[in-house]
C-alpha cells in the first residue's frame, strides 16, 4: 500500500475527515474548532469544509457541550467532542461518568452512545499543576467508557476513526507534545481495532510496557539500554481499555522482567492496574519483582527544573531495567 508521511495532528485531521464525509451523523463540537480551526490546529479547515452546523463551536462550557452530545448520541448522531484540554473536562464529570458511561447500562441497551471525547491530556511544557493532569486512570475506573492513547500519527488515525464508529463512548487522550511529530501514513481507508496492543520493539531480557509520550522517550532511549547490554521489548498498549493483557503477558513470558512507564502518579495509578494483570496472569514467570517508573507524588511544579525531576526519565527507566536485571 502507498504511504505519505504526515504529522500526528494532520491523522487526526484526516481520521474525522473521512468519517465525517463517510457519515452524515459524525459532528464535531469544542470550544474554538470551528473558526479557530482547533486550538492545536487539529480541525483546521473543517469547519469550510462540513459547515457550522457539523462543525459547531461552543461557549466555555465543557458541561453543556457535554451534556448536549451526550443527548445527541442518544438520538442517533456521533458526536465528537473537542476538549481544549483534558484537564478542562474535569468540568463536565458528571456528564462522562454519570450519563456518557451509564445511560447504555441503565436504558437496559435501548440508548448506545456512540461518541468520542479527545484532545490533549497529560503533562505539556510549563503549564502549571492544574494544566498537567494526567486522567487516563480516573476514566479507566469508569464501566462503560473505552480508553484510547496514541503515540504514533499512523495509530491516532486508525484508532480514531475505529473510536468514532464505535457504539460506546470513548475517552481519546492525544499528548499535546506529540501533536508535531511525523510518521507513515498507508493512503487509502484503514483502521486500527480497539483493544491491540503493538509490540514497538523486539526483545529478550525485558518487557517495557508504555503509551503515548512514555512511549517515544523509551524509543528515543534504546542506544541508552544497548550500551548497559540490555535487550528492551517495548509493548504499548494503545489502548487502555479494554486492554490488551495477552500481548502483554506473551512478552513478559518471553522476558521474565516487566517495567511499567507512566506519565502520571504512582497511586492507584494505570501501572498498578498493569501490575496487578501481570502478576496474576504470569506470577510463575517472573523472574523479579515488577517494576514501575511514574511521576512523583506531587503536583505538578510550574518551574522547568523542577518539573523535569518530577517527570519519569530515561534515567530513571534505565534504572529500574538495571535493577529487575541484576538484582542482588
Amino acid at each position: 500500500m502507498d504511504s505519505q508521511t504526515i504529522t500526528y495532528r494532520e491523522a487526526l485531521n484526516q481520521a474525522m475527515s473521512e468519517e465525517m464525509e463517510r457519515d452524515e451523523t459524525v459532528f464535531l463540537i469544542g470550544e474554538e474548532v470551528g473558526e479557530y480551526n482547533g486550538a492545536y490546529k487539529v480541525s483546521q479547515g473543517l469547519l469550510e469544509r462540513f459547515g457550522p452546523m457539523r462543525v459547531v463551536d461552543t461557549p466555555i462550557s465543557e458541561n453543556g457541550f457535554t451534556g448536549l452530545a451526550v443527548g445527541a448520541a442518544m438520538v442517533g448522531l456521533r458526536p465528537v467532542v473537542e476538549f481544549m484540554s483534558f484537564n478542562f473536562s474535569l468540568v463536565a464529570f458528571d456528564q462522562i461518568f454519570s450519563n456518557a458511561a451509564k445511560t447504555y447500562y441503565m436504558s437496559g441497551g435501548q440508548f448506545p452512545i456512540p461518541m468520542v471525547m479527545r484532545g490533549p491530556g497529560g503533562p505539556a511544557a510549563q503549564v502549571g499543576a492544574q494544566h498537567s493532569n494526567c486522567l487516563d486512570h480516573c476514566f479507566a475506573n469508569s464501566p462503560g467508557l473505552k480508553l484510547v492513547m496514541p503515540s504514533t500519527a499512523r495509530d491516532a488515525k486508525g484508532l480514531l476513526k475505529s473510536a468514532i464508529r464505535d457504539n460506546s463512548p470513548v475517552i481519546f487522550i492525544e499528548n499535546e507534545m506529540l501533536y508535531g511529530i511525523s510518521g507513515d501514513m498507508p493512503k487509502g481507508e484503514f483502521l486500527i481495532p480497539l483493544g491491540e496492543a503493538e509490540v514497538r520493539v523486539s526483545g529478550k531480557d525485558v518487557t517495557i510496557v508504555a503509551s503515548s509520550r512514555m512511549a517515544h522517550m523509551v524509543l528515543s532511549g534504546l542506544p541508552e539500554f544497548e550500551k548497559e547490554g540490555i535487550s528492551v521489548e517495548l509493548v504499548d498498549p494503545r489502548t487502555i481499555k479494554p486492554l490488551d493483557m495477552e500481548t502483554i503477558s506473551r512478552s513478559v513470558r518471553k522476558t521474565h522482567r516487566a517495567v511499567i512507564v507512566e506519565e502520571g502518579h504512582p497511586f492507584a495509578g494505570i501501572g498498578a492496574e498493569y501490575s496487578h494483570q501481570i502478576y496474576s496472569a504470569c506470577f510463575d514467570d517472573l523472574d523479579a519483582p515488577i517494576a514501575r517508573v511514574t511521576q512523583a507524588d506531587n503536583p505538578l511544579p510550574y518551574s522547568k527544573l523542577l518539573e523535569a525531576a518530577s517527570l519519569p526519565s530515561l534515567e530513571a527507566v534505565v534504572r529500574a531495567a538495571k535493577g529487575v536485571l541484576y538484582r542482588d
